[in-house]
């Protein structure tokens, strides 16, 4: 609102009271220590459905809201019976909300079990010269579950050897990809970071399991910038009305679609660039405002 009623040429909002809200929100954010973007993603999508919904609530509960429905037998009270009422949906779960299905067979008697979950983002795994379609389709791949890992299937009542997979049930309007750029490496006792190369393209395709395929766009890239997980620096990338845009502490400038190409990592273990695509924003396609 202040960027957007401003009364200059350009519009511009200094965080400070943001960034102070989020410190006496949460603790982890207080010190000078350098913090996960991802991390904070999650905070900042959980704390704003908390928001949203006690303000969804609490418009309920207020007498001018609307008065309560009359049945013969009274009131309707909107915990009747112990029942909880829904939580509303969201601005974040109506963009950010996906569905995966978790689906468990057990390899003895072949019963599939399956759990449906929701996600606000997907993080990946990743590996050398990959992509970000291959990065997906190891996510959904097969596991088996053996050995100390061995699945407990309530048909067999023990513990059986089972495959398991993700599936993306339903795909959000707004895809959050993460990758996994910071690994604990045990012979080091610490996380490293991988530099790997992993390719972001400007169009992406996801295949639902019920065999939807969802076009998205890339929109925005979160890019961390050092060697390792405990220091270093955040910028990014937001595509504004068919420009792209770098933005950098307070310098933005626009850029090419090209410059992108620069943050997909390095081929080489040992690389002078450090500056790497780890989070990115795709948008749907469907028409969706």
């Amino acid at each position: 609102m202040q960027v957007s009623q401003s009364k200059k040429k350009t519009g511009v909002i200094a965080p400070k009271r943001f960034v102070q809200r989020v410190k006496k929100q949460n603790e982890l954010f207080r010190s000078y220590m350098h913090q996960d973007a991802h991390e904070f993603l999650n905070f900042l999508l959980n704390e704003l459905v908390d928001i949203l919904e006690k303000e969804s609530s609490a418009a309920k509960d207020s007498p001018q809201s609307s008065s309560p429905e009359k049945v013969p037998n009274g009131l309707v009270q909107p915990l009747a019976n112990g029942v909880r009422k829904e939580p509303p949906v969201t601005l974040v779960h109506k963009n950010f909300q996906g569905i995966l299905t978790n689906e468990t067979r057990c390899l003895r008697c072949e019963t599939v079990t399956a759990r449906d979950e929701t996600f606000f983002d997907l993080s990946v795994d990743i590996e050398q010269n990959s992509s970000i379609t291959s990065c997906l389709k190891n996510f959904c791949s097969t596991e088996t579950l053996n050995a100390e890992d061995k699945f407990f299937c309530d048909k067999c009542c023990s513990l059986q050897e089972a495959q398991k997979r993700m599936k993306i049930k339903k795909a959000p309007h707004i895809l959050v990809i993460h990758l996994k750029r910071f690994k604990y490496i045990e012979q080091l006792g610490r996380y490293k970071k991988l530099s790997y190369r992993v390719v972001f393209p400007m169009e992406l395709k996801l295949s639902t399991s019920d065999d939807v395929d969802t076009e998205y766009s890339l929109f925005a890239v979160v890019v961390h910038v050092g060697s390792g997980p405990n220091h270093g620096h955040y910028v990014s990338l937001v595509k504004s009305h068919n420009h792209w845009l770098f933005f950098d502490d307070e310098n933005v400038e626009m850029v090419e679609e090209s410059t992108l190409q620069t943050f997909f990592g390095s081929s080489h273990e040992y690389s002078g660039n450090t500056d790497h695509g780890y989070i990115l924003f795709y948008e749907g396609l469907g028409g969706k405002s």
